[in-house]
């Protein structure tokens, strides 16, 4: 999986960039969260065997919480969540759901071990890898989408392991099999490479260049 400040911080970049009016810390905290949620299931693989990157990286959830609000904001005549936290509300978590499903549960499906997304109906990791590339003798090339018949599919989606068989380790867990073990060793990571310490400045950057705009606009 992908460490958790990089997540927050495209949560917070996702944040900046569609929130809109409903812009302010509180937002802002809540689609933060949802971009670090699905990392909790490193916990739940203390007691749940291969729980790290299946448990909530699954496609259950969203789908659930995406058709819920659908129905509550869409379908019914008066909305829930519209009466409870206000007008906003709808946009936030929207948002919220979109941090995710890109920065919670795509960091690992396209930059980390996999994701389990059928857990627990099926025990497989997945990965999407691919590539997108401008040569002088070939033109444009891009493994992301088949748009012929040739390959396994229309993505390069492929297995690599099992979620029970070959459990993904965390800083909680880290061998990824249930049970506490006090002297192992744990690091806990911020940034892996060059491009994920981009991303946290970037994020930071755009959360106070957005959040000193807004506050000088409140001010005039």
């Amino acid at each position: 999986m992908a460490p958790t400040l990089v997540s927050a911080a495209v949560g917070a970049l996702l944040a900046a960039a569609l929130l809109g009016d409903a812009f302010d810390r509180r937002a802002v905290a809540v689609v933060v969260a949802a971009a670090v949620l699905p990392g909790l299931d490193a916990v739940a693989s203390l007691v749940v065997p291969g729980a790290t990157n299946a448990l909530l990286h699954a496609v259950w959830i969203p789908l659930l919480a995406g058709g819920l609000l659908y129905w509550d904001t869409t379908l019914r005549a008066a909305s829930t969540l519209r009466e409870r936290f206000g007008r906003r509300a709808t946009r936030v978590a929207w948002v919220a759901l979109a941090s995710f499903v890109v920065a919670g549960i795509g960091s690992a499906l396209f930059a980390g071990e996999g994701a389990a997304l059928l857990y627990p109906l099926e025990d497989a990791r997945y990965v999407l890898r691919g590539r997108l590339v401008f040569s002088t003798r070939e033109g444009i090339v891009q493994t992301f989408v088949a748009l012929g018949a040739e390959g396994p599919g229309a993505l390069p989606i492929r297995s690599v392991g099992g979620a029970v068989a070959d459990p993904v380790g965390s800083w909680v867990n880290p061998d990824g099999r249930p049970g506490l073990d006090p002297g192992a060793d744990r690091e806990f990571r911020f940034v892996d490479g060059g491009w994920q310490l981009v991303v946290v400045a970037a994020a930071a950057a755009t959360l106070a260049v957005r959040f000193g705009t807004r506050e000088s606009g409140v001010t005039r």
